[in-house]
């Protein structure tokens, strides 16, 4: 124990130098070991997770690209489909425009048509009243005359005759 009473202070707590030289050694191999055996594979690691994560950022920033080109596609794709609505739509409405103009047409070409055939009709049917009237006439007329002259007119032409010189004189 007079050793210990020797030692004081600081010099407790130092180690011997010859502890230091050997300690030193040791940790000079385990460096040495450590650096070129353990280093080379934890750069390998390191160096593969980086480039693993500089993929996953590359990927990231492609994927992002390819996300944006497909969007700018969809909006064009999608300003050209509501242009081509619109013009469906304008055609559509000029479509309806002469459809109901041809059928106004066609709605005033026939009752032109069947005005005219009413027409046509009248007229026939006024000729016909009007033959029908001068027959009647002539008969009434023949009656008449052979009253006035106190005897019957028996022959056709002289009838046919008179009926013609009534109806002359109606018309004037």
């Amino acid at each position: 124990m007079p050793l210990a009473e020797e030692a004081s202070g600081l010099a407790l707590f130092l180690p011997e130098s010859y502890d230091l030289f050997w300690s030193a050694v040791i940790l000079v191999i385990l460096a040495a070991f450590f650096y070129f055996f353990f280093m080379p594979k934890f750069n390998q690691i390191f160096d593969e997770r980086a480039d693993k994560i500089q993929g996953g950022f590359d990927r990231a920033a492609q994927a992002q690209a390819e996300a944006e080109e497909t969007k700018k596609q969809y909006e064009d794709q999608l300003r050209s489909a509501r242009t081509d609505a619109s013009k469906i739509r304008e055609d559509a409405r000029s479509e309806a425009a002469r459809i109901v103009a041809d059928a106004k047409k066609r709605a005033e070409a026939e009752a032109e048509q069947v005005s005219a055939a009413a027409q046509k009709s009248i007229e026939a049917q006024r000729a016909q009243a009007l033959v029908s009237l001068k027959g009647e006439v002539g008969a009434i007329a023949t009656a008449l005359a052979g009253k006035i002259l106190g005897s019957k007119l028996d022959s056709a032409d002289v009838q046919s005759s008179m009926i013609d010189d009534a109806i002359s004189e109606l018309e004037r």
